[in-house]
């Protein structure tokens, strides 16, 4: 004889005439219920700053969120989309800084994950070691290259002056800036995309290496053709989410250049652009309109890479 448990027993078993038509309710839609706190939470902390946002880009609002403000539609959006002296240059440089570093954060990961997939003696120690720039703040982490790469008394040129190659100005250069913070910031996230890279690595099978190995596939061969299509829907989850963590630095680069990202907007990117228009010059309108565009261009790029992922997963 079938046992019923007193869980299947509570589901199958219909609501009794004296139950109150709000109970009746409530366990027919208990599943919204239980979500509802969470949707509150994501509405209060996202929706509703989003479209604060997007009402102020909308407005001339300048001087003070409080200050009365007049509606000018899109007048703001035409007048960034035509800005080629600080919009579109901010758009090539958080191109250039995100597609760079993520290029090579993804290339060395993968190197260094594949190094640390075998176990070899002290391995544990050269991870821990590997993570350590992870530990430290990219404001902290901006400070310190900032001191390594000063022209005066940094140890980089120091260092250069060693091997007969003479001072470089690194963050104080025009042409130098922004490829220097592309080095700190691979410096300090490589660590990360090898975490996701090793994960995916150590839940992949033996048998199909094993297969190739014994029909004769080299080292190469079996990365190309075993590993990596069978790594693909992890490493595009790194490049997600390192891409759009990369697309939104802001930390190092205003660290190491302060307000508009140098004297002639070296490392100028959207989010420093942004941020200078609304805490340096009170232009919370103009503002406003230059997150929104980031902010679609970053749901446009999310998109792009969910789609390439699901496409790795079939």
């Amino acid at each position: 004889m079938a046992t019923v448990t007193s869980t299947e027993a509570s589901r199958s078993a219909p609501a009794t005439p004296d139950t109150p038509a709000w109970a009746r309710w409530a366990n027919d839609h208990r599943k919204w219920l239980f979500a509802a706190p969470a949707m509150a939470f994501v509405a209060v902390l996202i929706v509703f700053p989003l479209a604060w946002t997007g009402y102020l880009s909308l407005t001339d609002a300048e001087g003070s969120v409080r200050a009365e403000s007049e509606f000018v539609g899109f007048q703001n959006y035409l007048d960034v989309l035509s800005d080629t002296d600080r919009f579109w240059p901010a758009v090539g440089r958080t191109a250039a800084f995100t597609v760079v570093a993520l290029l090579f954060e993804v290339v060395l990961g993968m190197a260094v994950a594949l190094l640390l997939w075998r176990p070899f003696r002290g391995q544990k120690w050269v991870r821990v070691a590997i993570l350590m720039p992870l530990v430290a703040t990219p404001v902290a982490v901006g400070m310190m290259w900032r001191l390594i790469f000063d022209p005066n008394i940094g140890m980089a040129n120091q260092m250069l002056g060693w091997v007969g190659i003479g001072p470089q100005p690194w963050l104080a250069g025009q042409h130098t800036a922004l490829p220097t913070t592309i080095f700190i910031d691979i410096w300090q996230w490589t660590p990360m995309v090898v975490l996701i890279l090793l994960a995916g690595l150590t839940s992949l099978s033996d048998e199909p290496q094993e297969a190739a190995r014994i029909d004769g596939a080299s080292t190469w061969q079996r990365f190309r053709h075993v590993t990596l299509p069978l790594l693909m829907p992890t490493v595009i989850v790194a490049i997600l989410l390192r891409g759009i963590d990369a697309l939104k630095t802001f930390d190092i680069l205003y660290a190491t250049k302060g307000r508009g990202g140098g004297s002639f907007h070296e490392v100028e990117t959207l989010n420093v652009y942004a941020y200078g228009l609304s805490f340096d010059y009170n232009e919370y309108g103009v503002s406003s309109t230059v997150l929104i565009i980031f902010f679609l261009i970053i749901i446009g790029s999310m998109w792009a890479l969910t789609a390439r992922r699901k496409e790795a997963q079939r």
